[in-house]
């Protein structure tokens, strides 16, 4: 994506983004600048993880940002990044046209910029005055409210600074980034003024820091970034040739929202299995649906897979007893939520490999391959390719290569996996918020709560239920319908597609969220059904993880408690607030592999 060359363009782009989001229904609380700023715990400020540009994990970007974990180039990304920037010296000083740099960007992409050798001292005094001017400016990019997650800022900075191995950035501002992240040094950067593809405005926030421009927080403390930068101990940087180009054109900040949508998400799917178990548990289900034989009869690979997830954790419960009073069949939403489930563990899983390809290649315009030559590939020694030939020579290293024009800063289909697990989000969502309401029908639970508790104990019992959990599935269901597709010709019609990225990556963190607020009135739900089974008949087992997952819960939310001892705040709240404090993990690890890289159990009665 490109840049824009001049302060009134980005202006007037800035303008245009801010109408265009405002006419497509942002997230609730977008233009709300309420939040208090959200500082990272250093719990892994030990470790050190190596970027590689080829094998960064969403779990090692969460390490880093979300837990302090300290970063380092590898000498392999570290010669790959000095390569390109080589070449980009080097095609420069063979008048080879290089947008963004010889030439400008957007519609000035035919204008000359300089000509011939870069480093020449007309030439260095130009691109360096040029430069810092660019990164100064970034300062006045974008629009609030300012990103109140230092963790999100983190996996920007993580984020680029292993993509950038494959770009043409100088050594200084390569080491910067890592000394940023490693001293934590967090930019404040604003949360709009990107149309995601090619988080520009975010980046230049970044940049403008690196110069000691703007505010940063060091180590959660906010004060000016150049105060910042000489506590850590980090020179600000001297930036040159392509530099600013090489650090804001990528979608990183799209690529950080979906790595701790990864993130957060797994956790909600883990509760999500965990909880329906526990539902089965409090409906006294019968769970033939969920039985490997029957799931052989339909083999779709993440659903047989949840199936036998769920079975194994209410392995040994009284649910395989023979029980006179169970009926045959459950509502839909009890038998088809390992169908729902699966489904949206087939999406977490397309949009984490997806994910795994971003953050592990390049994003940039122009692309710069060192080492290529006219024989790599049929069409490179043709005429219209060889005007992109770098012969190579002392700005090189004597490296060959070519520099090319292109849209890889086009997110998708990253930007269409992040919806489609949204969507999928959704689709069980419905179930979550059905299975709550089906524990109102005695035609399923066969009991009423007055059938087995007495008026005492029913008074002093957790309430759940009532209109709240259709209000959260009300608000979670609007996220189904996608972000309208967007084509508004700007920058004198040069740049004519907007991807959105960043509206569809919040979209899909606050499902995220709204689906483990609804999550909490399920658990509710199901803790409160299976203290019923207990008391119908004490010696039934309800497993391990359903066990300690319920003894657990009645530490912050007691089976019986006075009205005047009950917390001062929602119940939905403090359940909410224990399940983000107590991970699924912690009651249930293990259990059966996913299907990937695994064949497909074939179909029929095994």
């Amino acid at each position: 994506m490109s840049r824009r060359d001049t302060y009134p363009i980005r202006i007037f782009l800035t303008v245009v983004a801010v109408t265009f989001l405002f006419s497509s229904a942002p997230p609730a609380r977008a233009f709300e600048d309420t939040g208090k700023y959200q500082p990272i715990s250093e719990t892994e400020a030990e470790r050190t993880i190596t970027l590689t540009g080829r094998d960064l994990t969403y779990q090692q970007v969460v390490e880093i940002a979300r837990n302090g974990a300290r970063v380092e180039l590898s000498p392999e990304a570290r010669q790959r990044s000095a390569d390109a920037y080589g070449l980009l010296l080097q095609g420069a000083a063979e008048n080879v046209t290089i947008y963004w740099f010889n030439r400008g960007a957007g519609d000035q992409r035919e204008t000359v910029i300089f000509s011939g050798d870069p480093t020449t001292p007309e030439n260095t005094k130009l691109l360096k005055d040029q430069q810092l001017a660019r990164f100064k400016d970034g300062v006045r990019d974008g629009y609030g409210p300012e990103i109140r997650e230092e963790a999100l800022v983190r996996a920007i900075m993580a984020i680029r600074a292993n993509t950038m191995s494959y770009e043409a950035a100088s050594p200084p501002l390569t080491q910067i980034l890592v000394d940023m992240l490693n001293k934590r040094v967090t930019p404040v950067v604003q949360s709009r003024g990107t149309l995601g593809e090619g988080d520009l405005n975010t980046l230049g926030n970044i940049g403008a820091a690196m110069v000691g421009e703007g505010d940063a927080y060091y180590r959660g403390v906010r004060m000016p970034a150049s105060q910042a930068l000489a506590q850590a101990g980090i020179k600000p940087l001297e930036p040159f040739a392509a530099d600013e180009a090489a650090l804001i054109s990528t979608n990183a900040y799209a690529q950080a929202q979906a790595v701790l949508l990864l993130e957060d998400s797994r956790r909600l799917l883990e509760w999500t299995d965990l909880v329906y178990a526990m539902d089965l548990l409090g409906m006294n289900s019968s769970v033939t649906p969920i039985a490997a034989p029957v799931q052989s009869m339909r083999p779709y690979g993440w659903l047989t897979w949840n199936a036998a997830r769920i079975m194994d954790m209410i392995r040994g419960s009284y649910l395989f007893d023979e029980d006179a009073t169970r009926i045959i069949q459950d509502p839909e939403s009890m038998r088809a939520s390992s169908q729902r489930q699966g489904s949206a563990w087939q999406a977490w899983a397309d949009l984490r490999d997806s994910v795994s390809l971003s953050i592990n290649s390049s994003d940039h315009n122009p692309a710069t391959i060192p080492a290529l030559t006219p024989e790599s590939s049929w069409e490179l020694s043709t005429p219209q390719f060889m005007k992109y030939h770098v012969k190579g020579g002392k700005l090189s290293g004597g490296k060959s290569g070519y520099i090319f024009s292109n849209a890889n800063w086009d997110p998708y289909p990253l930007a269409n996996q992040v919806e489609a697990f949204t969507l999928a989000l959704t689709n069980m969502g419905v179930v979550i918020a059905q299975r709550i309401e089906r524990f109102k029908n005695p035609f399923f639970t066969v009991v009423k709560p007055a059938d087995v508790l007495n008026a005492e104990t029913r008074k002093n019992a957790p309430t759940f239920g009532g209109y709240l959990p259709t209000d959260l599935w009300q608000e979670l269901a609007e996220m189904a319908t996608p972000v309208t597709p967007a084509g508004q010709a700007i920058v004198s019609t040069v740049e004519d597609l907007q991807a959105q990225t960043r509206i569809k990556t919040e979209r899909a963190r606050k499902a995220v969220d709204l689906s483990f607020e609804l999550l909490a009135h399920d658990l509710l739900t199901a803790s409160y059904w299976m203290e019923i089974r207990k008391i119908q008949n004490p010696s039934r087992n309800f497993g391990k993880a359903s066990s300690e997952a319920l003894a657990a819960l009645r530490q912050v939310v007691p089976w019986q408690q006075s009205a005047q001892d009950r917390p001062k705040r929602p119940i939905g709240m403090v359940v909410y607030d224990f399940m983000q404090a107590n991970p699924a993990s912690k009651f249930y690890a293990g259990g059966p592999k996913p299907p990937e890289g695994r064949p497909l159990p074939k179909a029929g009665p095994q």
